[in-house]
């Protein structure tokens, strides 16, 4: 940069200093964001302990999560690291045994902590999406979100405001895909003098 002040030169001659770590880039590819989930933090209100959050991640569609009390359920999920979220695909209970337990309203809120049902409904929603048969099909694609909103997400809460018409709420599976968001670790960085 600057050899008469004794910093580094271009071509790594005398004051050369060494190598700096390449900037951090954001993850290139989609990938499913339920793998960066930081689970402790992770919860559910109103589960059915006999079907909790954690089975939405199993892959089978016939332990998933069921909602305990009545059809509302409030879904709160935590990543380790910021990311950028794409798109989501609930599942439906059990390849569609029952039609009517499938959720239909679904608010998604960011980065917000410890939003119960007493609070939920007061506070604005990023995105609402109505669900479909159609869309919870295994064979349907993942639904997009306003990708702008959704660019530095550390937690999302998915409230369940109803489903199609049964008693409880029935979810056979939830797949979040998305990018990693580009973070500095200060690892990489040399001490100095």
């Amino acid at each position: 940069m600057f050899p008469s002040l004794g910093g580094a030169t271009a071509n790594g001659g005398p004051g050369a200093a060494a190598a700096e770590p390449a900037p951090a880039k954001d993850g290139e590819g989609l990938i499913n964001l339920c793998d960066m989930l930081d689970k402790p933090m992770c919860y559910a209100r109103n589960e059915n302990t006999s079907y909790p959050l954690g089975n939405l991640f199993i892959g089978d569609s016939r332990l998933g999560m069921q909602s305990d009390a009545d059809e509302q359920l409030i879904i709160h999920l935590t990543f380790q690291e910021f990311v950028k979220v794409k798109s989501i695909k609930f599942s439906e209970w059990n390849m569609g045994s029952n039609p009517d337990m499938n959720p239909v309203n679904v608010h998604i809120h960011i980065n917000r902590n410890n939003l119960g049902f007493e609070d939920i409904e007061d506070v604005d929603p990023a995105q609402t999406i109505t669900l479909t048969a159609a869309d919870l099909q295994d064979v349907s694609d993942a639904i997009d979100l306003y990708y702008v909103k959704f660019q530095r997400v550390k937690s999302l809460t998915f409230f369940i405001e109803d489903n199609a018409g049964a008693d409880i709420t029935a979810i056979g599976g939830l797949q979040i895909m998305g990018r990693t968001v580009a973070t500095t670790n200060m690892n990489d960085f040399k001490k100095q003098g």
